[in-house]
């Protein structure tokens, strides 16, 4: 393996063994070892002249920043140019290293599939014009029954239904239909149905919420699609709702946590605990729902497309005004290279056109790399993805020695908790968690009249 122009600039063949040994030990593919070498000899070029002690965080950013904007590469080619560099300032460990946002630049890089609920609605595609795509048993269901999923997809967004609804109620529908084999669903009534949801609690052994779900799809295609009343059900097993808690961190251990997240990750981490926003909610924000005078985030279209406020954390009033500098210059950057369109609800780039690329409108949390739509053609910046900042807090759970089930929504109910205990008063916490019912944020109750805090074991008056 040559690196023969890198090693030139470097003046050190011994650096780039140490660099390929350093590779292997992170158990890098060997067949990938000489395409890490060419990355960091692309980026060396691109550098030319300058040491590599003297590099600063500012040029390892451009040239990550450029390479974004390549739409030929793949997500795992990017990853890859981002290892490659990464690795070329650890192997003497250069203390411009400890200035990059390494965790973002690889994974902010999924692009969102067109399926991806931010992206799915705006495709406006029936049922019937997503066949071609179907492969296996759904393959019939589509060509026999294509007329009524569609019929089924208008129905809901005639109520303006969400698109995860709208997902979810199409699934069911499918399934309920290879369920009949095919068959006419107007030829079978109540018993089909009950006998569906009865394989799904037995065979499939589905949660409870799950049953449900499927019982709401089926109510919904008979009654407002095929035009018949089921009348009542015949008598089916249902699933058992477990009456479950929620997963609540102490202080000490949101801290903990913390405490091993670095740049945007720990940003968005401490906004879903600060504010008690839903993971969805925070990473779908823009630039303009921040309002740091009223020292609040609008939350736009949360669940049950509802709007509402959350307490904007003063102590990361710096580092929001920070990401909105660097969205700024990205945007900027991507204007200037011919690109800064950003997806935008509703039709609204039909309404306004200009707002596409209005800096308003950016995500407050970009994804690292620019993303092409496979019907338009049109190269966007969308928000990061979702699984990213998943991926990023379990890492940092396991790195803590949390062993509670640590999840993004964790958060959220450790803030609804920690607003209790600190004597907020429920109905205030139901309107910060968006909750159309004040039953459902009575759950957060269980701190205060169970365990250590609210019951005194017996044990503890023997000693």
């Amino acid at each position: 393996m040559s690196g023969s122009n890198a090693s030139n600039e470097l003046g050190s063949k011994d650096f780039w063994d140490r660099f390929i040994s350093r590779l292997r030990k992170e158990k890098e593919k060997e067949s990938a070892l000489r395409w890490y070498v060419i990355r960091a000899e692309e980026y060396l070029r691109e550098n030319k002249g300058i040491k590599l002690c003297d590099h600063s965080a500012g040029d390892i950013n451009a040239f990550l920043t450029k390479a974004s904007r390549n739409t030929r590469i793949q997500v795992w080619q990017f990853q890859q140019i981002v290892s490659a560099i990464q690795n070329l300032f650890l192997v003497d460990d250069l203390p411009c290293s400890k200035d990059i946002d390494w965790s973002y630049w690889k994974n902010a890089s999924h692009s969102l599939s067109e399926n991806h609920p931010t992206l799915a609605r705006e495709q406006g595609l029936l049922p019937s014009q997503k066949s071609g795509r179907i492969t296996g048993s759904k393959k019939q269901v589509y060509e026999k029954h294509g007329a009524l999923l569609d019929k089924l997809v208008q129905e809901i967004r005639v109520r303006n239904y969400s698109i995860r609804t709208e997902q979810a109620y199409l699934h069911w529908a499918i399934r309920y239909l290879c369920f009949l084999d095919g068959k006419d669903p107007l030829k079978f009534g109540n018993s089909a149905i009950a006998s569906f949801l009865q394989d799904l609690a037995v065979r499939n052994r589905v949660a409870a919420s799950t049953q449900n779900q499927a019982l709401n799809a089926l109510v919904f295609l008979y009654q407002y699609v095929l035009k018949t009343d089921i009348g009542e059900l015949s008598e089916f097993i249902r699933a058992k709702r477990p009456r479950r808690l929620p997963v609540v961190l102490s202080p000490h251990e949101i801290a903990l946590l913390l405490e091993n997240m670095t740049g945007v990750y720990h940003l968005i981490a401490c906004l879903l605990y600060g504010s008690g926003m839903r993971l969805m909610e925070c990473i779908r924000q823009r630039v303009q729902n921040v309002d740091f005078d009223y020292n609040m985030i609008v939350v736009r279209d949360g669940k049950g497309l509802k709007d509402r406020v959350a307490p904007l954390p003063q102590t990361l009033v710096q580092r929001l005004r920070s990401q909105i500098e660097a969205v700024e210059k990205i945007h900027q950057d991507d204007l200037e290279n011919g690109y800064g369109a950003v997806f935008l609800p509703d039709a609204l780039d039909r309404k306004y056109p200009n707002a596409v690329r209005e800096f308003g409108w950016q995500y407050l949390f970009p994804s690292s790399r620019l993303s092409v739509d496979p019907r338009s053609g049109m190269a966007r910046r969308h928000h990061i993805h979702e699984n990213s900042v998943q991926k990023v807090l379990k890492k940092a759970a396991a790195e803590t020695g949390i062993t509670k089930r640590v999840n993004c929504h964790a958060l959220r109910h450790s803030f609804a908790t920690h607003l209790l205990e600190n004597g907020q008063d429920i109905r205030t916490i139901q309107e910060l968690l968006g909750h159309a019912n004040v039953s459902t944020t009575m759950i957060y109750t269980h701190v205060l009249n169970r365990g250590g805090k609210g019951v005194v074991s017996p044990l503890d008056h023997l000693l």
